[in-house]
């Protein structure tokens, strides 16, 4: 057999795997992608490369990508080398005005540069803006109940409103946002810092509402929603959003902000929102432009099947 009959049937998988991507890339062309970027994926210098790759290439592919980060290990760090003590009330960083200037510099100026630089080792590609910028991300204090009283955990905000103007300005421009969670205070009389600590997960599930995307992708650390844990690993693949509501009480404190966030998405015209393991490297292209899928995807309780395939 020669050399160049070898070299075609080597290379004949890619063809098939580049084809089996076709009815996907159909499907979610042109379409906005929002994408929370944490866990593991975060501190794991190739599985942030490969984070970045697959972002560009669904940017190539003609699909919109956001990106939507924390950066609560980093957050962790800093506070730490600047000797402020870290207490957590109701699963959520107590935030007090020192906190929030290292919290503010660590995410705009350390996580997002980081991501951005990525990004744009592939193309001119990536913005960064925070939640403030353009008044994207408007919150209030919030305030938890813990034993039925609310607690002030200081520079903790509540989104209240989300203005897109400027990411579809950038999304129109063929730019990939890359948003931190940091909110603008919408209390005009707050001279004091002027902005909020968000849940990334919260801020990334009421973007992708705002833009009325296609998908909201949460990267976790973890497979997946488990059916029956820990007694049992079983992924579920998909679920409505009302079976996800009926198993939010029984979630460990890391997931519910995630599952919470995926279920207001698709309560609020998102067509598909899915929780995948970030420990993969590429999980965000195998679960977009694969047959199989990855991790645990939940759809609007009105979808059809094909509408809510993987």
């Amino acid at each position: 057999m020669s050399n160049g009959t070898t070299r075609r049937h080597t290379a004949l998988p890619k063809a098939q795997i580049l084809i089996e991507a076709l009815p996907w890339l159909t499907r979610h062309h042109g379409k906005v992608v929002v994408i929370k970027f944490g866990g593991n994926a975060m501190v794991n210098e190739e599985l942030k490369a490969a984070f970045a790759q697959d972002v560009v290439f669904l940017r190539h592919a003609g699909l919109k990508p956001v990106v939507v980060h924390g950066g609560g290990p980093q957050i962790s760090a800093a506070l730490d080398r600047y000797g402020i003590v870290s207490e957590f009330k109701a699963g959520l960083r107590v935030t007090t005005e020192d906190a929030m200037d290292v919290v503010r510099m660590v995410l705009a100026g350390q996580v997002q540069r980081e991501l951005v630089g990525l990004l744009n080792q592939h193309g001119p590609l990536a913005v960064g803006l925070t939640g403030e910028d353009a008044h994207t991300i408007t919150a209030t204090r919030h305030r938890p109940q813990i034993d039925g009283e609310p607690v002030d955990i200081g520079r903790v905000g509540e989104i209240t409103s989300i203005d897109t103007g400027a990411i579809e300005a950038l999304l129109a421009d063929g730019r990939i946002p890359v948003v931190s969670s940091i909110a603008r205070s919408q209390d005009a009389s707050d001279t004091r810092g002027q902005v909020y600590n968000v849940n990334a997960d919260t801020a990334a599930a009421a973007l992708a509402a705002a833009l009325g995307a296609e998908t909201l992708m949460v990267l976790t650390d973890v497979e997946g929603l488990y059916e029956d844990w820990p007694d049992s690993d079983e992924v579920i693949s998909r679920l409505t959003a009302s079976q996800l509501e009926k198993l939010l009480p029984e979630l460990s404190s890391g997931m519910v902000p995630k599952m919470e966030g995926c279920l207001h998405a698709v309560r609020n015209g998102v067509t598909t929102a899915r929780v995948i393991d970030g420990r993969v490297q590429h999980s965000i292209l195998l679960e977009i432009f694969t047959d199989e899928g990855i991790g645990t995807m939940v759809v609007p309780d009105d979808i059809t099947d094909e509408q809510g395939e993987s």
